[in-house]
């Protein structure tokens, strides 16, 4: 697995989850008004061991299990929020909070643009994304696009253990809503993280490996992809960039526009959709900013334009593999894609999970 954010000041290795529910708990820590509620938070499994231990830490006044009424207790969030709380509320998978778009969209965003600033709807939605399991196509969508459509929501989305810690408490104490997604692929995945509170700024993406030949923007699992791909390109004699967003809403633009200046070229990884995608967008702001940068075409890599099949025998061509996205910037790069050369393929891993150790969908 490819190094995630060393630096000599972090010795200490945790897994994105335990990133998440150490944020979390010292966010509850630090202040009396933060509470989480969601389907299955306080479940032994604890969504994927992010809301562990937090019932027997806080009790159940403050970490509450939810009923599969989507819409009505996410209006019961926002109106916490409205009266000072800080509530996080979780959900399983980012499909079942389509449940509650009209308080999302219609309220939990507009509060505070349409009295003036004077309203604060202070609230973190946790939604988990990604395959895995034969999820198939209502349980494994990547809906980030829609909600970073949405103004008056911010759209957070990290890849590393330190920055799921460092964004997470920056988003419960942000004023105003946030969306937080999760790919269940990285809940396993260790790095190094400080052990004491502190928060990322929403909105600043990072260059996670510099390069000079080709910038390579991508978002949450993709990252991880994005970074794997660069590995492989290296032995072809190709230096990639790969930009880690962190955040679809606010995106940082100037560190894209000036990674593609540097590079010329550009290749955008994404979970989601194509049509009227992430992808898409950043492709159109380059397209804007910094056309007459580009030395070739920029390309989207992305999983096809229909549902998210169950099958084993369509999903191991549906998602973008690291083979596809080095075959696509070779042919950018003018080389010829059959020179590349790639890991042995572990066979002991089935292709729809990350890891021996995945232990399911939940």
């Amino acid at each position: 697995m490819p190094e995630i954010l060393p630096t000599e000041h972090e010795k200490r290795e945790i897994t994105f989850a335990q990133a998440i529910l150490e944020a979390t708990t010292q966010a509850m820590d630090r202040d009396g008004k933060v509470i989480i509620m969601g389907l299955g938070v306080p479940d032994p499994k604890g969504i994927f061991g992010t809301t562990l231990g937090l019932k027997e830490r806080f009790g159940s006044e403050r970490v509450m299990d939810m009923p599969a009424a989507e819409n009505g207790m996410t209006g019961v969030a926002i109106g916490a929020a409205l009266n000072g709380l800080r509530p996080i509320m979780t959900h399983q998978r980012v499909d079942f909070a389509l449940l509650a778009l009209e308080q999302i969209v219609n309220q939990a965003a507009k509060w505070h643009y349409m009295f003036d600033g004077q309203c604060r709807v202070p609230l973190v939605i946790r939604m988990v994304i990604g395959r895995g399991w034969g999820q198939g196509p209502q349980h494994s969508q990547s809906l980030q696009s829609f909600f970073a459509h949405i103004p008056g929501l911010k759209v957070v989305m990290p890849f590393s253990p330190h920055d799921a810690k460092g964004l997470l408490a920056a988003a419960i104490e942000d004023d105003n809503p946030v969306i937080f997604l999760e790919h269940r692929w990285l809940h396993n995945i260790k790095g190094p993280v400080p052990q004491e509170h502190f928060t990322e700024t929403i909105g600043k993406a990072r260059i996670v490996r510099p390069g000079k030949d080709v910038t390579v923007v991508s978002v949450s699992h993709m990252t991880y992809e994005g970074l794997r791909a660069a590995l492989v390109l290296e032995n072809a004699g190709i230096d990639a960039e790969v930009v880690d967003v962190r955040s679809l809403r606010p995106l940082d633009s100037r560190l894209v526009l000036d990674s593609v200046r540097k590079t010329g070229r550009l290749a955008v990884l994404d979970t989601g959709w194509k049509i009227c995608g992430f992808a898409g967008e950043v492709v159109a702001m380059v397209a804007e900013e910094a056309f007459s940068d580009l030395v070739a075409p920029p390309i989207r890599i992305t999983p096809p334009d229909y549902p998210q099949p169950t099958s084993p025998a369509l999903t191991e061509s549906y998602f973008p593999s690291v083979r596809q996205i080095c075959n696509k910037i070779m042919v950018m790069m003018e080389k010829d894609p059959t020179e590349l050369i790639f890991p042995e393929k572990n066979e002991n891993v089935p292709h729809d999970v990350p890891d021996l150790g995945f232990k399911g969908p939940f």
